[in-house]
Formats: C-alpha cells, sequence, structure tokens
C-alpha cells in the first residue's frame, strides 16, 4: 500500500497554509500534538510556577523519557534529556579521561562540531584524531576502519551516521561490529538519522548515541538526547563535570554517580521542550519511521533525478546508500541566494558552506550547496513545484529561458 502522507499534512500548520518544507535537515514542522504538549507545559508554568509545573507533570515527564526509549529500541534508564546533540556528543566525549596519545578514529564525513572536538581535545589533551579512508562508491570503508583499530587501538571510534552535508548512509552498524569484536567503545551521532530511520541500538552495537529533536523527529528546537549502553553505566562512566542532576553530594569529599543515564543531564531543563520530544517520540512512531522514511527517500529520489536533469545542476550525494537528503551544487550560483530566493516563495530548503564540511566539500569541488530535504508530509507535486523553480532560478542566471 502506498504512503498517504495527507493525515500528517493535516496535523501541519505551515503545509496547510501553503508553505512547501523541504528543510526537514535543518529542522522540521512540529506536528499539531507536539506543538500543543509545548504550549500546554509553558501555560502551566505561567499559570503555577515553573517548579510546581514540573513536579505536577511528574508522570508525563517520565512517559517522555519511555517513549523516546521506544524509539531507540531501550530502556529509559538509557536515555539522558539534553539540549541539543552537539551537547549530547560532548557530554560523551567527557566521559572519557583522554590522554596524550590517545587516539580517536572517525571519518572525514563527521559532521564539523564533532569534528572540532576531536581537534580541541588534540589541542588541549594530546589527543590524536585518525580518519579511516572512505571507499570508492563514498562513506567509510569498513577495511579502513578494521585495518586501524587493530593497529591504533582507539581510546574511542566516532561516526556519524548520516552527515549533514550529503544524502550518504554510513554502515553504522558494520562499524559497530568492528567495535564490539575489538572491545573499543563507539560514539554514534544519529542526529539526522532519528526520525527517518528505524533504530535498534542494540543492532547498532554503540555505546552512546546523540540526536536532536528538531531535525526529522520533528520535536522542538532546544531539545535533544543521548543513549548510553548500560555497559558504560557500570563502568561508572560520567561527564567530567557532572552536577547535582547526575550525582549526589554525599560527604565533603565523595560524590556519588546516580544509576541511570541522567548522570549526563544538567539540573536545569526547558521542560515544556522534554514533553514536545516525548510527544514527537510518540508521534514518529505512529506514523511509522519505516514507512515515513521510505516515503522520504523516494522524493529524495525524484529530486535527485529532476536535479541531474537540470542543465547547469550537478548532485552532489554519493554513497552505497542515501537517505531523504539531496544537495546540488548549482553552476555560477552561490547556494545561499538561491535558498533566498525559493523561501521568498515560501519554499524551505537550506545551504551548506565549505566550513560545515571541508574535507567533502573540497573533494566534490563545491564552494557551496543547496540542500533539500523532503519528509513524509511532502508530496510529488511539492517535489516538482521545486524542481521547476529550481530551473527557473538557474536558467535566468544562464540567460536564457527557463
Amino acid at each position: 500500500m502506498a504512503f498517504d502522507p495527507a493525515p500528517w499534512r493535516a496535523d501541519t500548520v505551515a503545509v496547510t497554509r501553503g508553505r512547501i518544507h523541504l528543510n526537514n535537515a535543518s529542522a522540521s514542522l512540529m506536528p499539531a500534538p507536539v506543538a500543543a504538549a509545548v504550549h500546554d507545559h509553558l501555560r502551566r508554568e505561567e499559570e503555577v510556577g515553573g517548579y510546581e509545573a514540573a513536579d505536577a507533570e511528574r508522570e508525563r515527564i517520565d512517559q517522555a523519557y519511555e517513549e523516546v526509549a521506544a524509539l531507540l529500541g531501550t530502556r529509559a534508564r538509557n536515555v539522558a534529556m539534553v539540549e541539543n546533540a552537539t551537547v549530547a556528543f560532548a557530554q560523551a566525549l567527557a566521559a572519557f579521561d583522554f590522554a596524550p596519545g590517545d587516539v580517536i578514529l572517525t571519518s572525514d564525513d563527521d559532521y564539523a562540531s564533532n569534528q572540532l572536538m576531536y581537534l580541541s581535545l588534540g589541542r588541549r589533551a594530546g589527543v590524536e584524531v585518525a580518519r579511516a579512508a572512505t571507499a570508492a562508491a563514498g562513506g567509510v570503508d569498513l577495511d579502513s576502519v578494521r585495518e586501524l583499530v587493530a593497529a591504533r587501538r582507539p581510546r574511542l571510534v566516532a561516526l556519524t551516521w548520516i552527515p549533514t552535508n550529503a544524502g550518504l548512509v554510513q554502515p553504522a552498524a558494520a562499524v559497530g561490529r568492528i567495535c564490539r569484536e575489538a572491545a573499543v567503545p563507539y560514539l554514534l551521532d544519529a542526529c539526522q538519522a532519528v526520525g527517518q530511520i528505524d533504530i535498534n541500538v542494540a543492532e547498532l552495537g554503540c555505546d552512546f548515541l546523540t540526536a536532536t529533536a528538531r531535525k526529522f523527529l520533528r520535536g522542538p528546537r532546544g531539545a535533544g538526547f543521548l543513549y548510553v549502553a548500560d555497559g558504560m553505566l557500570e563502568a561508572g562512566r560520567h561527564p567530567l563535570l557532572v552536577d547535582m542532576r547526575g550525582a549526589d553530594w554525599v560527604a565533603a569529599d565523595r560524590f556519588e554517580l546516580r544509576p541511570d543515564a541522567r548522570r549526563f543531564e544538567n539540573w536545569e531543563f526547558a521542560y515544556a521542550l522534554v514533553l514536545g520530544t516525548g510527544a514527537a517520540a510518540a508521534y514518529a512512531r505512529r506514523v511509522g519511521v519505516s514507512a515515513g522514511g521510505a516515503h522520504a527517500r523516494a522524493l529524495a529520489e525524484r529530486l535527485r533525478e529532476g536535479l541531474a536533469g537540470i542543465e547547469g545542476v550537478r548532485v552532489l550525494d554519493r554513497g552505497a546508500e542515501l537517505c531523504a537528503i539531496v544537495t546540488c551544487a548549482l553552476e555560477g550560483l552561490e547556494a545561499g541566494r538561491v535558498v533566498d530566493i525559493l523561501r521568498r516563495e515560501a519554499i524551505a530548503t537550506s545551504a551548506i558552506d565549505p566550513v560545515s564540511a571541508v574535507i567533502d566539500m573540497a573533494r566534490k569541488g563545491a564552494a557551496s550547496a543547496l540542500r533539500i530535504s523532503p519528509h513524509y508530509f511532502n508530496t510529488e507535486r511539492e517535489v516538482d513545484t521545486v524542481l521547476g523553480a529550481i530551473e527557473a532560478i538557474v536558467a535566468e542566471e544562464r540567460g536564457g529561458p527557463a
């Protein structure tokens, strides 16, 4: 049976008002039940106070952890709520006492903020950054990962499952198997995967997984979460600067950690966003991540085929597996300018510049890239409208008819 986006469009205010939102890799549109969860809690805080509102909603807050855990195939005790995926990633890195000469093994395609953290650890703690080779088809080369794990014995393997600048899907589970066999901790950035790809952390073999709420999960901006495996909890892993959310100060010179992943949280919370994240996880499961993701990927493939037929447009996506993120370079046009033109036509896309992906953008010879990211509430008609708009923009720039 073909996927029907109509019920989910009805829950999405912007599309009911004629906007075409193809910027889900930046921030998707909250469906009505998610927005209601956020707004309702803010009203309660207005009426009774922040702490009182949180106390009154304790059961629903706990349920939000359960919803996120169900989305990941784990338990609530393994989930920490944080401000965003970058904070989650930093908290996971902070669980390791890196020393000079320790190696972090990663890829050329890891997210810019993650790459910056690796380099910062190199500058401050003497950590060495090793990057596995890129396969001929694109994405990390598994033989290279295996060889580097054996030769360099990294303290940590860290991988971005879906990079921000292309439609590539990295072989995350295969990397997890290599890490398990070698008993090397594995940190997986699933920021662009959550909400468009089914996730089971046991199958992935990761020790930490990080994500945001605002992208394909369709949650609120300013919220994210961290999965922490039982093995990491039992080993006593915790962030360097644990606070009174994560531990109890039990004596003048001693503290005791929480037994669960909430040791990676901070005391202060935007509980409205926690409730919104839980509502988004529940909504994603109601839609069906697998079915919705397949629809989004089909729209992305339609985009790639259409873009490839426009003179002056070069599709940049490479990899054995591609997702619902499409990137292209436009001859003689800066991508940010195209984004602005499309936005005036109520079409949302985004632009990628070289600092977002230094290695990959240089490899592709792209000064900038237009990023188009459909989701399950989008339609073929919207995709065709965007293709027509891009063709007209490119033709005008080239001085010819569309």
